[in-house]
């Protein structure tokens, strides 16, 4: 089982405290540092100082770890055009060493964009736009060298593009796909995913969305055996009950319901909680999502508690 520490930087936190936390991550041996790729806080926090770029943070701490994976859950197609994107992804894979994985979704909070001035476009001109993206990011990067790339779409065209640069991974960095949509998302995550996730859900919502990738993937020939399944939840996790209880509270969520929808417990029964949605969903990569970014022995703790009794 890959362990992966996800953060949401847009609740509040400066690039410094996200450093922290990777080397954090980095140090107690865990598979990947991600973050989420957002420009508006969410809930009832203040959300200061503000938010933080995904794309220029990860380049920073591409130069600033060793060998974390690094990678979104998820960029959003509406924040930014395919060729510069694939431009910028590609350049922090070669900072890294190849160590970039990268996670594109549609988009969908609509706040962030109109306060930032970025266009949210209808569910359906959005999927279109983002199948157009992948088709974009992934052959320019697969390209071979030497070679020009060009694309006409109903959104985007790109016309003898010289396709550079080449991220560090040959033939391309693992793209991750997730989201609970029934058709369209299955069969782009067949396409071109390496990796689908499905965040914040029970084991059999998350099992019906697994079953349709799989479904997808069989039906143009693919193996569903070589898209990684993974799951995000948020975590509470610590000795006893009432350091469990601390750690909910410092959140601001109610810890029943995060015992229902997440991995809150002591040791002993996140370990045996993780052992059921392996049994019931064939996971094999689960993303913590560590909400209070200043508690860095929580992500310690369940690094030397949790993780060696996964296998």
């Amino acid at each position: 089982m890959d362990l992966r520490i996800f953060t949401e930087p847009q609740q509040g936190a400066t690039y410094d405290d996200l450093l922290r936390v990777a080397r954090t991550t980095e140090a107690a041996g865990y598979d990947a540092f991600f973050r989420s790729d957002h420009y508006h806080v969410m809930g009832g926090a203040d959300g200061l100082p503000g938010p933080t770029d995904a794309w220029l943070t990860l380049a920073g701490l591409a130069r600033e770890t060793e060998r974390i994976r690094l990678g979104t859950l998820v960029t959003a197609a509406t924040f930014r055009h395919p060729g510069p994107l694939a431009i910028s992804v590609a350049q922090v894979d070669q900072m890294s060493g190849g160590r970039v994985e990268f996670g594109l979704g549609a988009g969908w909070f609509d706040t962030e964009h109109t306060a930032y001035g970025l266009d949210l476009p209808p569910l359906k001109e959005r999927f279109d736009r983002y199948a157009e993206q992948l088709e974009i990011i992934t052959g320019l990067w697969r390209t071979p060298v030497g070679e020009k790339f060009s694309f006409s779409g109903k959104h985007y065209t790109l016309t003898d593009s010289p396709a550079l640069p080449k991220p560090a991974q040959s033939p391309a960095p693992p793209v991750i796909i997730g989201g609970a949509g029934k058709k369209r998302t299955p069969e782009l995550a067949a396409r071109f995913a390496d990796e689908f996730n499905l965040p914040f859900a029970d084991p059999e919502t998350v099992l019906a969305q697994f079953d349709r990738v799989s479904a997808a993937a069989t039906a143009i020939g693919r193996d569903p055996k070589e898209i990684v399944r993974s799951v995000a939840l948020t975590v509470a996790i610590g000795r006893n009950d009432t350091e469990v209880a601390r750690r909910a509270e410092a959140v601001g969520r109610d810890l029943d319901e995060l015992r229902g929808n997440g991995l809150a417990g002591t040791a002993a029964e996140i370990v045996d909680r993780i052992g059921q949605w392996q049994e019931k969903t064939g996971l094999t990569r689960l993303y913590l999502q560590v909400l209070d970014l200043t508690d860095l022995e929580h992500i310690e703790f369940i690094a030397a508690e949790v993780a060696p009794q996964l296998g």
